[in-house]
């Protein structure tokens, strides 16, 4: 049976057309966004210290686990007033340009920086635009850059009483963002910015900040949005979240959706196009804390939806303590606590084999026209989710189990043929139309040549 090309010719050339007089407007990003991966670092709960002292001490085993880029959670001061728990929320700024000492100081990030720079990783910081705190100091120099209620009073944030929304239609705020954001580039010299609940801010403060704060340098944007819903926020960004699949595989392993659910959403994401990339991931700060561990919500299922994120068109996000792993810990927001390390961490090679390939292999470059990625159609195609990413000469066939049922099941197509290496054990594996193959409950196979 022929394989299906995933990516429709034509709607990609469409969202090419619609995309490209807003990227040509800004510099073009670094080629590494293409073969990187992002590693989310919770400063607070990271080490017992809770420092960037701490952080900067264990790079080189992050590196040496494939990671390429480092994301911090917000790392500015946390406002005190109406502040949730005893320690606050990072996401409540008091400063946007001052750290906040909980974490160390300015030439401690600086040095955390040029640490990872030195190492060969990139550093991006989470970028809070949408609210600051009540305390912030734009409420007492500025308080005109913030919506008001009819009372006269700040608005309050939807669900959120801790934090309090910006006006975007102060032209004064949004230089002052901008400003800001600018700060941090010439300061420490990041790479980029996570921008947090970016669909809640206007999409023209985007189109105007991007390009000027690259005045400075090219950096990676990673939009926290899902672009089947706004897509014109994905023509500002470099990445954006996977909401919508991170939603369904739930659903399909905990209320046992049909397989074509799956496929049929992963479809939608490819008709965006390669403009834009998609972050996938099975965890971060927030499902963590507020809807379980990715074992919580995915169980046995987990190992799995990993495999698929870091061999997907997009770019992986590892959120840390998931090399552990995190099986039922989920970490505090507003107190401390801190990762229960082992120094036995039993997914280390896992995941550095999945990120090394992802980094290794052209096949897997995200957000690259040239890498063609393809549904392979086997004997149980109701169970097994199989896709093969070619670029030229190489190529990465994954084969995911996604039921709780031992399958024996045939490669059916001429397509994938010759000999392959199996990526976790490195043996040799011949392929050909009609080939057989077994996978236990919810496990994998990721073949490569």
């Amino acid at each position: 049976m022929k394989k299906i090309l995933l990516l429709g010719i034509a709607l990609s050339a469409i969202a090419c057309t619609t995309q490209t007089k807003t990227k040509t407007q800004m510099t073009q990003p670094q080629e590494w966004k293409h073969t990187t991966n992002i590693y989310e670092i919770n400063t607070r709960q990271y080490s017992k210290e809770g420092t960037f002292k701490a952080v900067e001490k264990d790079l080189p085993r992050l590196k040496a686990m494939g990671v390429k880029t480092i994301w911090f959670m917000p790392i500015t001061p946390i406002a005190q007033q109406n502040k949730k728990g005893s320690l606050g929320s990072p996401y409540a700024a008091q400063d946007y340009t001052s750290i906040n000492p909980e974490f160390g100081t300015l030439q401690d990030f600086k040095d955390v920086v040029n640490k990872a720079h030195s190492l060969g990783l990139n550093v991006i910081i989470d970028w809070v635009a949408n609210h600051t705190g009540w305390d912030h100091v734009w409420t007492k120099s500025n308080p005109d850059f913030y919506l008001k209620d009819p009372d006269g009073k700040f608005h309050v944030a939807e669900g959120m009483d801790d934090i309090i929304e910006l006006d975007f239609k102060n032209p004064n705020m949004r230089q002052a963002m901008i400003d800001a954001m600018k700060y941090w580039v010439k300061e420490t010299n990041i790479d980029g910015f996570r921008c947090d609940l970016a669909s809640w801010v206007e999409v023209d403060f985007w189109q105007q900040a991007r390009p000027e704060v690259e005045k400075l340098k090219p950096l990676f944007w990673l939009g926290e949005f899902d672009e089947l819903d706004t897509p014109e926020y994905g023509k500002v960004f470099d990445a954006s979240y996977s909401w919508k699949w991170m939603h369904l595989t739930k659903d399909y392993y905990q209320k046992k959706l049909p397989l074509q659910d799956l496929k049929n959403l992963l479809q939608q994401y490819s008709n965006i196009g390669d403009n834009s990339m998609r972050a996938w991931f099975t965890t971060n700060h927030d499902e963590n804390t507020w809807n379980g561990t990715e074992y919580e919500k995915y169980g046995d299922l987990a190992p799995a939806l990993a495999v698929f994120s870091a061999t997907w068109n997009g770019v992986p996000l590892l959120y840390n303590g998931q090399e552990l792993p995190l099986k039922t810990k989920r970490l505090e927001f507003f107190e401390k606590d801190t990762i229960p390390w082992t120094g036995q961490n039993a997914l280390n090679d896992f995941y550095k084999t999945l990120l090394n390939l992802k980094s290794e292999n052209p096949a897997l470059r995200g957000g690259d026209s040239n890498v063609t990625t393809y549904w392979i159609e086997t004997s149980a195609n109701d169970k097994i989710l199989a896709y093969q990413r070619k670029n030229d000469n190489r190529e990465v066939l994954v084969l995911l189990n996604m039921s709780a049922d031992n399958v024996e099941f045939n490669i059916q197509g001429k397509e994938v043929e010759g000999q392959y290496k199996n990526v976790f054990t490195q043996s040799p594996q011949a392929l050909m139309d009609g080939s057989l193959l077994a996978l236990k409950a919810y496990d994998y196979l990721v073949f490569e040549k």
